[in-house]
């Protein structure tokens, strides 16, 4: 049997995204995370924010450095970094070498800790924010190869998402930056055709029930 472009199989026989790599970590966040509906708004947070820390770097670098940003950053409970002194907080952060020490994405964290409390306070919950601009089915590839996939590192909604957040001053929420986040939280599924979790994330989409 052929293998598709962008696809791999695993010692399991399954094909699945060829990004992970069979790295054992990678393949767990492929199996496990990536593309499952998530209306946690923590998590949701954590990852628009490790997202940045992720841009001029791989994912697989801020995967494996995800537990000591938890740990350094209250497990991304914007309500309590939100009351964090900030100048303190973005020091003390600095000195440690288990997360990326860039200044601006660190003090990005407690800038936009303070924006997802107003917008949440606004629209109830970021989940419910978020969901109400997932994509309709027009804006959504008929068929999703692997050369198709290539195309989207933005889409019309990744746009209009980053600037919604910019407008209410949030920080490193680029449009580029947004589609990882849609893809990573199920606002999307980009498991290519012929990827095994393909099927399940659409289960699992489609038994999904979105905030209102």
């Amino acid at each position: 049997m052929s293998i598709g472009e962008g696809l791999v199989a695993g010692e399991d026989g399954a094909l699945r995204c060829a990004w992970h790599g069979n790295l054992p970590d990678y393949l767990r966040y492929h199996d496990q995370e990536w593309g499952h509906p998530v209306d946690s708004d923590i998590r949701l947070f954590e990852k628009l924010c490790l997202e940045g820390f992720q841009s001029g770097l791989s994912w697989l670098t801020i995967l494996r450095k995800r537990e000591n940003f938890r740990v350094a950053f209250h497990g991304f409970d914007f309500r309590k970094l939100a009351e964090e002194d900030e100048a303190a907080a973005i020091e003390r952060n600095l000195q440690d070498a288990g997360i990326v020490r860039h200044r601006g994405k660190i003090a990005s964290v407690y800038n936009n800790a303070r924006r997802a409390v107003e917008l949440a306070e606004e629209k109830g919950s970021l989940a419910r924010f978020f969901w109400s601009l997932e994509p309709g089915p027009d804006e959504r590839p008929q068929v999703l190869d692997w050369a198709t996939l290539r195309t989207l590192g933005k889409t019309p909604t990744s746009i209009r998402i980053s600037k919604e957040l910019k407008k209410r001053g949030w920080s490193f929420v680029g449009p580029t930056t947004v589609y990882a986040f849609m893809q990573a939280m199920g606002l999307v599924n980009d498991h290519i055709e012929g990827c095994v979790c393909r099927p399940r994330i659409e289960e699992k989409r489609a038994a999904f029930r979105r905030p209102v």
